[in-house]
């Protein structure tokens, strides 16, 4: 990269630009600067560290085409020197004169250009240029106009190439199609009508070349048999072809062609066909929107009325523009009550989601987006009472079944306490009896008692954990360390390192949570197998996996699993029983320390339940 800045060794050179009193700007090929002498850090406000190595932000955009025009042109030989408009750093308008030259190698490749800066000062070139440009720009939008005017493409197409000759000067012109790999003449001006429809190939073509150079405008001169291979430039005395690209949608569409045999070509012509194109191609996307929104318009009403949704849309008052019919069914209002009128329901802001009860008691859940250009608002509500019905009897389930279960825990433990200071006037055996029986009422009913509460506790957002540093291996062993001697059918592997790092958690909670994955391991693999317990670090966090070999999880019930009261339908699953609460009670035990827990399919058959849990000394591990 070239710095023009002085130095050392810089020699005469870099010492005369340095100090030269007009602004000097060098810039590559892609518009990079490359050089930016004092003269200019004073004149547009940026320091060279600031500006060297990227595209200098001082061209207005409504001068972007003329700006490409030059650089066009005086890429195809000669210089240019206009009077125009440059943005300083803190926004303000300079008045300035710009001389443009290229910048080539020795051997005469193009290595980029050469622009000298100063204020300028008002004369009458100046000022007949810019009336000359002001009345062409005006025509340019008087053309515009009345090409925007057409909605058939054909007609679109005519238009713009007959408006050539008017702004540009051009001898000939025409506009092409880019169709795959082809070029297609849709449009032609003072050429054979013959020529329209004619192809050529587009990779070899001046339009693939401007593709692939990246950029809107060429200007292609000199060689009369460069220029003669193209199909539809059969024009006597032809010297000089300007090429604009137009675009729709950010997607190159087609070009326009400005073809030269008696006039030349100079870079207000080249602003003004780039202009064009780009117009050109706003007024064909134009066109082919039209066309779209009628094809379009009968299918949107079809889905809107059809919509099991209801669906309103607002203007930018609030007031109801179309109500559909699900709209009037969901509700009880007729769309000729509301139009015209606010919604009958609240509304949450754009993006958001609410909940809301109408006065029949129906609930909706009501989701509005707003239509940033029309001011629009879109709103989609449906009915949500079943499920809101649902949630209610889960609630009081939970608070129901946990009040209820108190009675008799309190009554067998307060039996056990009986027993124990009535010991001696019982028979041996009987003691063992009553107490081993109770002993087994009192925890299992106590474990159910537990699993209710943790899941009330988990669907209130209650849970609280302290969360600290804990031995993770220590506590896995001390969980498996009588499992062998459970089940005759099942086999047991624990595969914990030595020196697995601790883990930031609760160290109860995550015993609770192992147990519930240990438990479910021996209960759904009836037939017994094998039930591996392995664990590893992975990143910043530890992984602990639970395998079995037993009916495993269906997909589309993998993360069902977690949620309150479900129970995955598998083959005879539904034979183990309870409740559904002892995975959401396990993911939401993982989550409330920082965790994860997710099921997984075995290869060979079973379910793999992974736990993962940050590693202690991790930042914000601990908090």
């Amino acid at each position: 990269m070239v710095d023009y800045r002085a130095d050392s060794d810089g020699g005469i050179g870099r010492e005369v630009v340095a100090a030269a009193p007009n602004a000097i700007v060098t810039i590559d090929r892609e518009q990079r600067v490359l050089a930016w002498n004092p003269a200019a850090e004073r004149l547009f406000g940026w320091s060279a560290e600031e500006i060297v190595g990227r595209r200098a932000p001082v061209v207005p955009e409504e001068l972007t085409a003329e700006h490409n025009a030059v650089l066009e042109k005086v890429r195809t030989g000669g210089e240019v020197s206009l009077r125009t408009k440059r943005f300083r750093r803190d926004g303000g308008l300079l008045d300035v004169r710009v001389d443009t030259g290229a910048l080539s190698s020795p051997d005469g490749a193009l290595l980029g250009y050469v622009s000298v800066y100063h204020l300028a000062q008002d004369d009458e070139t100046a000022n007949d240029r810019n009336a000359r440009r002001a009345q062409l720009v005006r025509r340019l939008t008087d053309v515009v106009a009345d090409i925007n005017a057409e909605l058939e493409l054909p007609a679109v197409l005519d238009r713009i190439a007959a408006s050539l000759a008017d702004l540009t000067g051009a001898d000939a012109g025409g506009f092409v199609l880019i169709e795959g790999d082809r070029l297609r003449l849709v449009a032609c001006h003072n050429l054979p009508d013959s020529m329209r429809d004619s192809t050529a190939d587009l990779r070899p073509s001046l339009v693939g070349r401007l593709l692939r150079e990246g950029r809107t405008i060429l200007l292609e001169t000199g060689d009369q048999d460069r220029l003669d291979e193209l199909i539809w430039s059969r024009l006597p005395g032809l010297h000089t072809i300007a090429l604009g690209l137009a675009a729709t949608g950010g997607r190159p569409y087609g070009a326009l062609y400005a073809l030269f045999a008696k006039r030349k070509v100079g870079h207000l012509e080249l602003e003004l066909l780039e202009l064009l194109a780009g117009h050109a191609g706003i007024a064909v996307g134009n066109a082919m929107a039209y066309q779209e929104a009628v094809r379009q318009r009968a299918h949107e009403r079809a889905v809107f009325d059809a919509s099991a949704d209801g669906i309103a849309v607002l203007d930018g008052t609030g007031r109801v523009v179309q109500w559909n019919p699900a709209a009037s069914e969901l509700t009880g209002f007729h769309a000729a009550e509301v139009i015209g009128g606010p919604p009958p329901f609240q509304l949450p802001g754009p993006g958001d989601k609410l909940s809301i009860q109408l006065p029949s008691g129906t609930w909706l859940d009501v989701l509005c987006a707003e239509i940033v250009e029309t001011d629009e608002i879109v709103v989609d509500f449906r009915d949500i009472t079943r499920e809101k019905e649902l949630e209610e009897a889960k609630d009081l389930f939970l608070a129901t079944t946990s009040h209820e279960l108190r009675t008799p825990i309190t009554v067998v433990r307060g039996f056990a306490s009986t027993l124990d200071s009535r010991w001696d006037s019982m028979a041996d055996a009987e003691r063992r009896a009553a107490v081993h029986t109770i002993a087994e009422r009192a925890r299992s009913l106590g474990q159910l008692m537990d699993h209710l509460l943790l899941g009330s506790r988990a669907g209130a957002g209650e849970l609280t954990l302290r969360i600290e540093s804990f031995d993770l291996a220590e506590l896995v062993r001390a969980a498996t360390l009588g499992l062998p001697i459970l089940s005759d059918l099942h086999r047991v592997e624990v595969d914990v390192p030595d020196d697995l790092p601790p883990v930031a958690g609760d160290a109860l909670a995550t015993d609770i949570l192992l147990a519930q994955l240990l438990e479910n391991a021996f209960k759904y693999s009836p037939d017994g197998g094998l039930i591996r317990v392995e664990a590893w670090v992975d990143g910043d966090r530890v992984v602990l996996v639970v395998d079995d070999e037993g009916v495993g999880i269906a997909h589309a019930s993998r993360e069902r699993v977690f949620e309150r009261f479900v129970q995955a339908d598998s083959g005879d699953r539904r034979r183990f029983g309870g409740v559904g609460l002892g995975l959401y009670i396990v993911r939401s035990l993982a989550r409330a320390q920082g965790g994860e827990v997710s099921a997984h399919p075995r290869p060979s058959g079973g379910t793999r339940m992974r736990l993962a849990l940050r590693i202690a000394d991790t930042p914000d591990a601990l908090t």
